[in-house]
C-alpha cells in the first residue's frame, strides 16, 4: 500500500492538460498560456472554449460559441417555479446548489455522458448559472425577475440581471476578468470533487452540484467573504496595523493570505489588485482599497519570509464589492467561473476515464469480540 498522505497532499491522482501551477514561482497557466495573458487579452467565453477544446477559437468559432451560450440564458419554467418556493432567507450557495441540481430534472436525457452530450449539457449549465443566481437575488428582495438580455455577453448580462441596470464598461470588464482568473486551478477540492463524481459515469448535473457543495466551504471558495468581513471590521487605514498585529499575536488566520499551493505571490491576485484599485477609484471606494494595501504591507513585513502572500480571495473581495455584488454573492459568483472549469475537467476525465477508488489506512482494532446487549 502506498504511504498515507493527509489531505492527499503530494498525491498525483490523475493527469491533466488544463492548468499548470508552479507554487514556488507563482505561475498559473491554462494549457500553457500564462494567466496574465488571458486576463489581459481574452474573455471568459473564449477562455471556456479554450479549456473545452484545447485550443483558442477562430473568430467564427468564438462567435458561434457566444451565440449558442446566449441562446440558453433562460432557465426551464419548472426550475423558475421551484425557485419561487425557496425560503427568501436561504443562503445563495445553498439555493444555487439546489437549483443547478434541479436542471437535470428538466433534461429528457440527463444521464447521457458521451462527450457531445456532455458538452451540450455543460453549455446550458454555464449559460444558466448566472440566471439562477440573479433570479434568486431578485426573488429574495421581493422584486420582479430581470430577464436575460441575449445581446449581452455573460459577465455583462449577469450584472444587468442582478442590479436591473446596464453595468459600466469597467464593471463588465472587471467581472469578466474575475471569471477568467477563477475558471480553473488544478485539482482544487471542488474540481477534484467533480472529477470523482463523473468518474463513476454519473451525470454532469451531479458532478457540478457536488462541486458547488465543495466550493461553499470557507477553506475553499468561501474565503473571500471572510476578507470583506475583516475589512468592514477595521474603521480606518490607521487601524490596520494594530488589527492585524492583534490577530497575529493570537495566532489567528488572516483571511486572504496564504495558499496550500502558492509560496509566492498568487498570480491571480496580481491582476485583481490592479482591477480593485481602478474600480475603487471609479466607485468612491478608495478607503477600502487603501485598507487592503495597508494590511498587505503589514503581512509582507511579518509573513512574506514564510511564503505567505495575498491569495486570489484578498483583492477579489474589494473587486466584487466595487462591482456591486452583495457579500453573500461573492462565492456564488465564483460558481459561474468554475462551471466552465469543472465542465472542462468532466470532459477530460471521461475522455480517458478510470474510477477514483483510493485505499484507506485503517487504524482501528482487530478481532474484537461482540458483546451481547444484555451484558453491556
Amino acid at each position: 500500500m502506498a504511504a498515507y498522505s493527509k489531505g492527499l497532499e503530494g498525491v498525483v491522482a490523475a493527469q491533466t492538460k488544463l492548468s499548470f501551477i508552479d507554487g514556488e514561482k507563482g505561475v498559473l497557466e491554462y494549457i500553457g498560456i500564462p494567466i496574465g495573458d488571458l486576463a489581459t487579452h481574452s474573455t471568459f467565453e473564449e477562455t471556456v472554449f479554450f479549456l473545452w477544446n484545447g485550443r483558442l477559437p477562430k473568430k467564427s468559432e468564438l462567435s458561434d460559441f457566444e451565440s449558442s451560450l446566449r441562446a440558453r440564458y433562460e432557465i426551464p419554467k419548472g426550475v423558475e417555479d421551484l425557485l419561487h418556493t425557496l425560503p427568501k432567507t436561504a443562503e445563495p450557495m445553498h439555493a444555487v446548489r439546489t437549483l443547478v441540481s434541479s436542471l437535470g430534472l428538466h433534461d429528457p436525457k440527463p444521464n447521457a455522458i458521451d462527450i457531445p452530450s456532455l458538452r451540450d449539457k455543460a453549455l446550458s449549465i454555464l449559460a444558466q448559472v448566472p440566471t439562477l443566481l440573479a433570479y434568486f437575488h431578485n426573488y429574495r428582495q421581493g422584486k420582479a425577475l430581470v430577464r436575460p438580455d441575449k445581446s449581452m455577453g455573460l459577465a455583462e448580462n449577469f450584472l444587468y440581471m442582478l442590479n436591473g441596470k446596464k453595468p459600466t464598461a469597467a464593471m463588465t470588464k472587471a467581472m469578466d476578468v474575475c471569471l477568467v482568473l477563477h475558471a480553473d486551478h488544478g485539482f482544487n477540492n471542488s474540481t477534484f470533487t467533480a472529477r470523482v463524481l463523473i468518474s463513476t459515469e454519473s451525470d454532469i448535473y451531479s458532478a457540478i452540484t457536488g462541486a458547488i457543495g465543495s466550493l461553499r466551504g470557507p477553506l475553499h471558495g468561501g474565503a473571500n467573504e471572510g476578507v470583506m468581513k475583516m475589512l468592514n471590521q477595521i474603521p480606518t487605514v490607521a487601524d490596520c496595523e494594530k488589527f492585524i498585529q492583534d490577530k497575529l499575536a493570537k495566532k489567528d488566520k488572516i483571511p486572504g493570505f496564504g495558499h496550500r499551493i502558492y509560496k509566492a505571490y498568487d498570480p491571480r491576485a496580481t491582476h485583481l489588485k490592479v482591477l480593485a484599485k481602478q474600480l475603487a477609484q471609479d466607485t468612491g471606494n478608495m478607503p477600502l482599497f487603501e485598507k487592503s494595501t495597508a494590511i498587505e504591507a503589514v503581512m509582507n513585513r511579518e509573513k512574506a519570509a514564510k511564503g505567505i502572500y495575498p491569495n486570489v480571495d484578498f483583492y477579489s473581495a474589494t473587486t466584487y464589492h466595487c462591482i456591486g455584488l452583495p457579500l453573500d454573492l461573492f462565492t456564488p459568483s465564483f460558481v459561474i467561473a468554475r462551471a466552465g472549469g469543472w465542465s472542462a475537467h468532466c470532459i477530460e476525465q471521461l475522455s480517458d476515464n478510470r474510477l477514483f477508488r483510493p485505499d484507506a489506512d485503517y487504524t482501528g482494532p482487530h478481532a474484537v469480540a461482540y458483546v451481547g446487549i444484555d451484558k453491556r
